[in-house]
């Protein structure tokens, strides 16, 4: 069993950042790729960015292409979402996964979620 916890959710102004962390516990961790989903009020859960075991490959939605970065340190357990330039559109409960395998964009490629952490941004 894998333990997610994501954090680092706030309000900010539009055009401002943040930055989400995920830290996984509980069973060994190697091997699972990682992502970011995303889902608004009256609005479907959205894939926003993925990141294989080792790092080496990445893929974004195409809304936050060139604005967000994923990243992993494997020594500490944790996935990173850097947001920048946010725009209140962003705004949503940001929420982490793990799955064994490929990257995904699908939800239900993902075994383990964590509990989801508000993101909001005002214009």
């Amino acid at each position: 069993q894998v333990q997610l916890v994501d954090s680092g959710g706030g309000t900010v102004l539009a055009g401002g950042s943040l930055r989400l962390s995920c830290a996984a516990s509980g069973r060994s961790f190697n091997g699972y790729y990682m992502g970011w989903f995303r889902q608004a009020p009256r609005k479907e859960r959205e894939f926003v960015a993925a990141i294989s075991w080792s790092g080496g490959r990445t893929d974004y939605a195409d809304s936050v292409k060139g604005r967000f970065t994923i990243s992993r340190d494997n020594a500490k357990n944790t996935m990173y979402l850097q947001m920048n330039s946010l725009k209140p559109e962003d705004t949503a409960v940001y929420s982490c996964g793990a799955g064994l395998g490929s990257i995904a964009r699908d939800h239900a490629r993902y075994e383990y979620w964590g509990q989801g952490t508000q993101v909001t941004v005002s214009s």
